[in-house]
């Protein structure tokens, strides 16, 4: 049995933990810094496969490595597991989860025989969290020479091309009178925002094509006949790169000084996270894992409109910046369905769902030994 079918078969062997393992963290969602269920279970299934596994790695409780083999090109690929507010696993981390997991069983037998030193890494927090950026600062990617994962969408796309993009939680602080009786006396935090969304409405007009800037408000005030002391938001502004972001953020940053200057509220601004890179593929790597995927009947839309989903930001990119990396996305047959709407989430466990983490799973775990085989590509991401 040659190595490929080695990782197939090793995968089909574990589809029903890999598959339980998507549905079990579907049906617990959790967000942001809590996926404490999640890691669990992620760690437990390397562990069964014969992983060296560490939970709660770079002082992170829910972040995690577990590491097999011992040869020169070390791969990592990443977990994601966190969910949305609301929405649950509206982006199919669940999956993400899974098919890294999945990549797991196929390379566990295989990894020294290839040549391969291979991490999983449980990445918390990529909802706004930033947390790939947090592991990045302690180290947890130190050592390796690419990174991988595979993300759910729509269709099938290879190459990643997701916008940078900050994130920013907002507050106004104004005096709090009686609406009717005292309106005078009371400074109106729900105004200042007001004045801010308003001025981002006309800045669209003056900005890049490239450029996205959204959010919501998430306290508007208490009651109706209070004037509303303090209101709270999240904003998020995206650009083609970061150096696009850092011209672009100070203009929509004054939008809500305005809004502060007009109503005389008090104005805070905290960056939830450090901002999201643009991603940079290695179309290297890229190129193998586009083979390993046709081979198993996947077929990219990358021009497709309803490929959009490619252009997402992600903490991955991060990543890309600092070594070689890929984020293909895998479709599930869901349109009209799309990434962050409840009928997406749905459609995360359906049959096509669970095929496409195998699919994927497979693909990553002969990506890596792939790469391993080609004498070339391993001098070129070793050096």
């Amino acid at each position: 049995m040659n190595i490929h079918d080695a990782i197939d078969s090793a995968v089909s062997s574990a589809e029903s933990e890999v598959v339980g393992l998507s549905h079990r963290v579907h049906a617990h969602p959790e967000l942001a810094w809590e996926e404490e269920r999640s890691s669990q279970w992620v760690a437990a299934a390397l562990d069964d496969l014969g992983y060296d596994v560490q939970h709660g790695i770079c002082g992170l409780p829910t972040a995690l490595r577990g590491r097999i083999g011992s040869g020169p090109l070390h791969i990592g690929i990443c977990a994601e597991y966190d969910a949305l507010p609301e929405l649950g696993h509206a982006c199919g981390h669940n999956m993400i989860a899974a098919s890294a997991v999945g990549a797991a069983a196929g390379l566990a037998r295989v990894a020294d025989d290839a040549g391969l030193t291979v991490s999983i890494v449980g990445t918390p927090a990529e909802e706004g969290g930033g947390g790939k950026i947090t592991l990045l600062e302690r180290g947890a990617f130190n050592g390796l020479h690419a990174a991988m994962m595979v993300h759910p969408g729509p269709v099938d796309v290879a190459e990643a091309a997701p916008f940078a993009v900050s994130h920013s939680a907002i507050r106004y602080r104004g005096k709090a009178a009686h609406a009717a009786a005292y309106p005078e006396h009371g400074v109106n935090a729900a105004d200042a925002f007001t004045v801010a969304q308003v001025a981002i409405g006309l800045l669209r007009q003056h900005l890049p094509n490239t450029t996205r800037v959204h959010g919501v408000q998430t306290r508007g005030g208490e009651a109706p006949n209070a004037i509303p002391e303090t209101t709270e938001g999240r904003w998020y502004v995206r650009a083609n790169n970061l150096d696009e972001l850092a011209e672009v953020e100070p203009r929509v940053l004054r939008c809500f000084e305005a809004g502060a200057h007009a109503t005389g509220c008090e104005l805070e601004i905290e960056a939830e996270s450090a901002p999201y890179s643009e991603f940079h593929n290695d179309l290297d790597v890229l190129a193998a894992y586009r083979r390993n995927a046709e081979a198993r009947g996947r077929r990219f839309s990358d021009e497709d409109a309803s490929s959009r989903m490619n252009t997402a930001s992600t903490d991955m990119g991060n990543v890309s910046r600092v070594l070689p990396a890929i984020h293909p996305y895998i479709g599930i047959d869901s349109l009209p369905a799309v990434n962050h709407q409840k009928e997406f989430a749905a459609h995360c466990i359906t049959p096509a769902a669970d095929r496409a983490v195998l699919d994927a799973a497979t693909a990553m775990a002969q990506t890596a030994v792939d790469v391993a085989a080609d004498p070339a590509l391993v001098e070129r991401l070793t050096l």
